[in-house]
């Protein structure tokens, strides 16, 4: 087991939808042998699971009772006391996280430390909130996200605050994705991004062995 404390970044807001239960699932699961793990919300909040089938269902049950299911306030969260981050496919992430500044503040200190910072599916957005300025602290980054036609099957899909493949590409980043549900993975130096739910268990692999590496 790695001395190494892990951050799960989770998102939850009432009336909102909130963190992908497949995709907590198999991050928590990969991840509670390697790491010592805190997880956090905005408001400290409980964490809203959305996506919960029979699959899921008992394991989201039996975790709720946990004493680690009540997640801190993300913006009580200091950077410093952690090595890595990881940011489970979230579909509300886009209404909360992509415009926090305690997560703005968080990623500086991990981007400035090169600390591995780990993102998937509509978790990517939530990498959004960290500009500067008018510059991106991302800005010359590759990653991937949620392709348009994945988005565009979600009943909001107009009315969404901002397209990832649209602000990464605007904001100086370098932007893939392959066919929709398909598993895609970027990394480039410590950021590790995963295009969709479908990606998460490699994603967060690959989130292990970088920190195993350093």
């Amino acid at each position: 087991m790695y001395s190494l404390n892990s951050l799960i970044l989770s998102r939850c807001v009432l009336f909102i939808q909130g963190v992908s239960a497949k995709s907590f699932h198999q991050s928590f699961s990969l991840c509670t042998s390697v790491f010592n793990l805190q997880t956090a919300t905005p408001g400290g909040k409980p964490i809203d699971f959305v996506g919960v089938d029979e699959s899921t269902a008992r394991w989201v049950q039996d975790f709720n009772v946990k004493p680690y299911a009540t997640p801190a306030k993300l913006e009580s969260i200091d950077g410093a006391r952690y090595q890595a981050l990881l940011i489970p496919d979230c579909p509300g992430a886009l209404n909360d996280l992509a415009h926090s500044g305690s997560l703005h503040r968080i990623l500086t200190h991990f981007i400035s430390q090169q600390k591995p910072v780990c993102a998937v599916g509509q978790g990517v957005s939530a990498l959004c909130c960290a500009t500067e300025g008018q510059r991106w602290i991302f800005s010359g980054y590759s990653l991937t996200g949620p392709s348009v036609f994945e988005l565009v099957r979600r009943p909001d899909f107009a009315n969404l605050p901002l397209i990832v493949e649209d602000f990464v590409k605007d904001s100086g980043g370098s932007y893939t994705a392959s066919q929709e549900d398909a598993v895609h993975v970027v990394i480039d130096r410590h950021l590790i991004t995963g295009q969709n739910m479908q990606s998460t268990s490699l994603a967060v692999n690959n989130l292990i062995l970088l920190c195993s590496a350093k």
